[in-house]
């Protein structure tokens, strides 16, 4: 057996197998039975823009958002402040944006010169530019990849392969099956965006929501995991 070259980062995360299996697993689940049962008008509901899905992204997202503040504050290191400095600020911004800033909740009509910029005439900021959108969104698909599959299988099964500062911040197996549930999302979106004419990829009524909310569970579920090894360190979190 390999000796682990990490320190107490390396140990296995002590989150209950409720936060990062059976709940990923239950959401597919429960997806997929939606999917089949629910009418049209249902899913409008549930899936449409500013519906309770969304909500519900935003729910996870800000306790994200949370949980990286909470971090920030108590670890020591200056490089590990900003990167969960960028983690919280990033679940805010997506927590905003899924709500349009409480557009959603409160009903306020968008400003004229707003509308004007905005692609669907909401007070939020991703309708305005692929560079607050369509390229944060590849980003953390990215990061899902290689955050929640490579590192953790690399992690595993090859520690020594990988950089040793790096430690503190490498995501562990428990990401692996909310990163696989939304790897398999991208997949089929990408493919019934090819309109190859084969039904079984436009199965979801609106996919990019449901991988949506994969993917910032998986935020949420690292922050969580972090959380959990600094909880069990010698920091001021351990305390």
């Amino acid at each position: 057996m390999q000796t682990s070259t990490f320190p107490h980062y390396d140990s296995p995360v002590s989150l209950s197998r409720i936060w990062w299996l059976w709940i990923p697993f239950a959401f597919i689940a429960g997806q997929i039975i939606f999917e089949v049962l629910a009418s049209e008008t249902w899913k409008e509901i549930i899936l449409q823009e500013g519906g309770i899905h969304e909500s519900f992204q935003a729910m996870i997202a800000l306790i994200g958002c949370v949980i990286g503040v909470r971090l920030l504050i108590c670890v020591r290191s200056p490089w590990l402040k900003l990167w969960y400095f960028i983690a919280a600020l990033g679940c805010f911004y997506i927590a905003g944006e899924e709500i349009s800033w409480g557009q959603w909740i409160f009903h306020w009509t968008t400003p004229t010169e707003w509308a004007r910029l905005n692609d669907q005439d909401e007070t939020n900021l991703h309708n305005m530019s692929t560079w607050l959108d369509q390229k944060p969104q590849a980003l953390l698909q990215i990061g899902v990849l290689v955050g929640g599959i490579i590192i953790p299988l690399i992690k595993h099964f090859a520690p020594h392969k990988l950089p040793q500062r790096f430690a503190p911040i490498y995501g562990d197996m428990i990401l692996l099956p909310t990163a696989l549930i939304a790897l398999a999302l991208k997949i089929i979106d990408t493919l019934a965006d090819m309109k190859l004419g084969i039904s079984i990829f436009h199965f979801f009524w609106r996919i990019s929501e449901v991988l949506e909310l994969f993917i910032y569970y998986f935020v949420t579920l690292y922050l969580g995991g972090q959380w959990a090894k600094t909880r069990g360190s010698t920091s001021p979190c351990n305390g």
